[in-house]
């Protein structure tokens, strides 16, 4: 299944919302990647296994796609240098924004919080630009 379907998108979203939820509700955390993944490296190490296991079950997650009849998506043949470039640009940015496309997006917005909506819409205008700008169309 490669092609984008309101159901697919649909039962996604509850998922994510479903295990952020919990994950606020059980441990009080926010389940933003950028700040799970600097916590792992940050000065305080006393919850550092539940963000390692975070980590590790969105990475082993990709093992259930094709249990789930997924196929992984058809990504651009940019080089690696590019894609080092990028992800460093992307970390500068979580860090100057408080949190990435997820905490802000997901988490934030259904917090209502202004400053993760405004975040949010500068993140998708972005990369709508990027994609424009790159001469791509991934829709």
């Amino acid at each position: 299944m490669t092609e984008f379907t309101p159901w697919s998108a649909l039962i996604g979203g509850m998922l994510l919302g479903l295990s952020v939820t919990m994950l606020m509700l059980l441990s009080g955390k926010t389940a933003g990647v950028s700040g799970v993944l600097a916590g792992i490296f940050g000065a305080n190490n006393k919850d550092r296994a539940w963000r390692v296991a975070f980590v590790i079950a969105m990475a082993a997650s990709l093992l259930f796609d094709p249990l789930m009849g997924l196929e992984s998506a058809a990504l651009p043949d940019y080089s690696l240098t590019w894609l080092l470039v990028g992800g460093l640009a992307v970390g500068i940015g979580t860090q100057l924004a408080n949190g990435c496309t997820s905490g802000h997006g997901i988490c934030g917005i259904g917090r209502l919080s202004m400053r993760s909506i405004i975040a949010t819409a500068v993140f998708m205008l972005s990369a709508a630009l990027m994609v424009w700008l790159s001469g791509g169309v991934y829709v």
